[in-house]
């Protein structure tokens, strides 16, 4: 979609000692129209796939395409990811209603423990245990009674939490010296990425996780979120 009056985004981005803050300015992508997505030749591309992701981030600009998506996922059993993406998603009522809107229609959830920590609030739950916090997410309604909903939280060096079917695991990350931390700008994009693409494949969670982890690991330590021209994970 291209919207000639707007200009293109911008994101400022400031690494101190590996860590990043971030200040964006939208611009035409603040502009995106369900419409755009919904044109035959674009919405081809959503009935062809078996697994469909978005960063909650869209929350803010198009909620209509996020719930056109996951309603036809529900519909045709297949498999719908989105991620909670920032805490501001939960304090800001707009979003949060939009976020609980798409909720029951999404099969995998992601996040880290700040946001997971930020949704308990939110719903005014009292525990602060990031795996108790993981399990009531996952027991919440869901349209499709197919699979249960899956919950992963990463927790940065900590372990990763991953809860479905009334069970939280969790999954220890690549450990990693602190001389070797560059920046973690896309360290949580990165482990949704490595994830999805063993889940694409089939593979258990264990592998997904394992995958994740990888990518994030392999993303910290690099300027940007880049990677080497040739990577060196090993497929199981």
């Amino acid at each position: 979609m291209v919207d000639a009056s707007a200009d293109t985004g911008t994101c400022a981005v400031c690494v101190v000692h590996g860590e990043r803050s971030l200040v964006a300015n939208l611009a035409a992508a603040n502009n995106f129209k369900a419409a755009h997505v919904q044109k035959p030749e674009n919405w081809a591309a959503v009935e062809l796939a078996r697994v469909v992701y978005s960063a909650g981030f869209f929350i803010t600009v198009s909620p209509e395409s996020i719930i056109a998506a996951a309603k036809h996922c529900a519909e045709h059993d297949k498999v719908y990811c989105m991620n909670l993406s920032a805490p501001f998603i939960m304090q800001v009522p707009p979003f949060k209603k939009a976020l609980m809107d798409a909720l029951p229609y999404v099969d995998y959830l992601f996040g880290n423990e700040n946001e997971a920590a930020e949704f308990a609030k939110s719903e005014g739950w009292k525990t602060t245990d990031i795996a108790e916090i993981a399990l009531q997410i996952s027991r919440m309604p869901k349209q499709n009674g197919s699979r249960g909903r899956t919950v992963v939280v990463t927790q940065g060096s900590a372990a990763t939490v991953v809860a479905v079917n009334g069970r939280a695991v969790q999954y220890p990350v690549i450990a990693l010296p602190k001389d070797k931390l560059v920046d973690t700008n896309g360290a949580g994009d990165a482990f949704v990425g490595g994830f999805l693409s063993q889940l694409v494949c089939g593979k258990s969670i264990e592998e997904c996780v394992r995958a994740g982890n990888y990518a994030a690991n392999v993303v910290i330590q690099r300027n940007g979120c880049t990677f080497p021209a040739t990577p060196d994970f090993v497929w199981a």
